[in-house]
């Protein structure tokens, strides 16, 4: 295996992961307004969030590179990243109507279309790269846990 083949979608997944990090990060403000929400008894403490979507970040950008390289034609290849930046948008999407625009209740609606993004780019990496699938799981999980946690906030709180 030729290591070289590595450095174009490596760098293209590591960068794209750290914008799309970098403006999630400008668009969560944990300030008086979040502070100020009742969460129930199992939402993990706010110093959590950090690392987890640093790790899984992480993971998608691995996945995204294993995903390229193994993509079986330059059409799935294009599928599957254009399935990650659609990801990506979403995922920007639920932070923005969450944190920004103060909408709990929105962005409660709006996770299960990042839910189903992340399982459709399983389903889809899955045919052809196995790695690339279930580095996937983590997210799917938290994302999971993170619009039940949406959830539980706006059963907490409505109306919006």
């Amino acid at each position: 295996m030729n290591p070289g083949r590595w450095v174009l979608p490596a760098a293209v997944a590591a960068v794209t992961t750290l914008l799309i990090a970098a403006l999630g990060a400008t668009i969560t403000v944990l300030g008086p307004w979040y502070q100020d929400l009742a969460k129930p008894a199992w939402a993990p403490p706010d110093i959590l969030f950090g690392p987890a979507w640093t790790l899984i970040f992480g993971l998608c950008a691995i996945s995204a590179a294993t995903a390229w390289l193994a993509a079986p034609s330059q059409t799935m290849r294009d599928v599957v990243i254009g399935l990650f930046a659609i990801n990506g948008f979403l995922n920007l999407l639920w932070s923005f109507l969450f944190f920004r625009m103060q909408r709990p209740d929105l962005s409660a609606t709006e996770v299960w279309f990042l839910w189903a993004s992340i399982a459709l780019l399983i389903i889809i990496c899955w045919r052809f790269s196995r790695p690339a699938a279930l580095l996937l799981i983590p997210y799917l999980i938290w994302v999971t846990f993170a619009g039940a946690l949406n959830i539980a906030i706006v059963q907490l709180n409505g109306p919006f």
